[in-house]
């Protein structure tokens, strides 16, 4: 049916093309493009054959507009799926203005010189992608993804009107290190570092990092600590729900997890500021990330699974209403199948399917859309079909 033209191949970029090559009724052909093309080359001597989907590969600099440009332009394909780093979403989505060609990414943008990431620079471009005829479609992973598309269909199905939304990300695996993380630990630290955040009353309330903790009982992982985070789709929701009056989003952690946090943060190794080193300078949690286990190489020693889901209340026919709704999803099934732990499953599996629906044209908006925005019901059938069954509870245990 269509093409995509598949910008980064880590841990996420691989499930996303194995996904592709698994819808082939969709994908006809991909290319996948990084900076290193030996990557691209090794996954597509693996998927080559699987399926009737046609596999390329190319070199391409994330940052460089011209580039980008040249290879949308020879690849000529129907949406662009940005997996590479946040930082290079602005320069992704002016090369697909000037090409007119669709995008997609499942994080919104952060510039590299400051650990804060809101929709605003994305959202700017609305009016262009508009006049140019294309779609952008903003954070189409798990959270934010998937997070926004269950909003959707929460309001769509169960609710008349929804007040809260409390968004739950539990990882119930063990990797066996003492400090790792399960994406990109430089995304992952700046994240987990940052002031908390979260909106109420129409105003946005911030809190100290990891100040507010709450324990949840788990669905096929157990109790788990949890806590508040800043997190992007909170923008978006509290944009595009209407009446809304509490977003939060919390994340597990292990107490190995943040001890070791702490003890790299009061050294100075989550640092985004550059130091001088031997003569030349170096970003602290660069160097973090370069020593840090790979999060590609996780999946053969993760066990456990992942639980993430969303919490909402609100009214339907005059009278309250309790939904929640999530997946649940083991690392070992992952690996098994597509050689990946479940965050990178969770993630890649989402992006295929927002890009299937681009180019089926069941999402047709133009402008730049976050996921919420469009009919979540093909996005959801979709999830049970490519390996993130949902479940629901109608009487859950709510978040104080």
């Amino acid at each position: 049916m269509g093409k995509a033209l598949i910008i980064g191949c880590g841990g996420v970029g691989s499930v996303a093309i194995h996904k592709c090559v698994e819808n082939s009724g969709i994908f006809k052909e991909i290319c996948i493009a990084s900076r290193n093309i030996e990557k691209c080359n090794a996954l597509k001597s693996k998927l080559e054959g699987k399926s009737s989907t046609r596999i390329s590969t190319a070199q391409v600099d994330a940052n460089d507009v011209d580039s980008l440009v040249n290879l949308i332009e020879i690849f000529n394909p129907d949406v662009v799926v940005n997996l590479a780093l946040p930082y290079h979403d602005l320069k992704i989505m002016h090369a697909c203005l000037k090409t007119k060609t669709n995008y997609l990414d499942t994080a919104n943008y952060e510039p590299e010189e400051t650990a804060y990431f809101e929709y605003k620079h994305q959202w700017a471009l609305d009016e262009d992608f508009k006049r140019a005829g294309i779609t952008a479609l903003l954070g189409c992973g798990f959270d934010p993804g998937v997070t926004g598309i269950f909003t959707a269909y929460a309001l769509k199905h169960y609710f008349d009107k929804i007040e809260t939304i409390d968004i739950l990300d539990c990882n119930g695996g063990d990797h066996g290190y003492p400090f790792a993380t399960n994406f990109n630990p430089e995304i992952n630290i700046r994240e987990v570092t940052a002031k908390g955040e979260y909106y109420e009353g129409g105003e946005w309330i911030e809190t100290a990092p990891l100040e507010i903790k709450r324990s949840y009982n788990f669905d096929e992982v157990g109790e788990k600590d949890m806590y508040l985070l800043y997190h992007e789709e909170i923008e978006s929701l509290a944009k595009n729900i209407p009446g809304v009056k509490r977003i939060r989003f919390f994340m597990t952690f292990g107490q190995s997890y943040l001890t070791h946090l702490k003890c790299l943060e009061n050294v100075g190794m989550t640092s985004i500021n550059p130091i001088d080193f031997n003569g030349q300078k170096i970003v602290p949690l660069q160097f973090l990330k370069a020593v840090l286990p790979d999060p590609a190489t996780l999946g053969p020693r993760t066990v456990g699974k992942t639980n993430i889901g969303c919490i909402f209340t609100g009214e339907k026919d005059g009278k309250p209403k309790t939904y929640y709704v999530y997946n649940v999803c083991d690392h070992q099934s992952c690996y098994r199948e597509v050689g990946s732990q479940a965050i990178s499953y969770t993630t890649g599996v989402p992006a295929m399917i927002g890009a299937a629906m681009l180019i089926s044209g069941q999402w047709n908006l133009k402008g730049v859309r976050n996921v919420e925005e469009f009919d979540p019901d093909p996005f959801m059938a979709a999830l049970n079909k490519f390996g993130l069954p949902y479940k629901e509870n109608f009487s859950p245990e709510l978040v104080d």
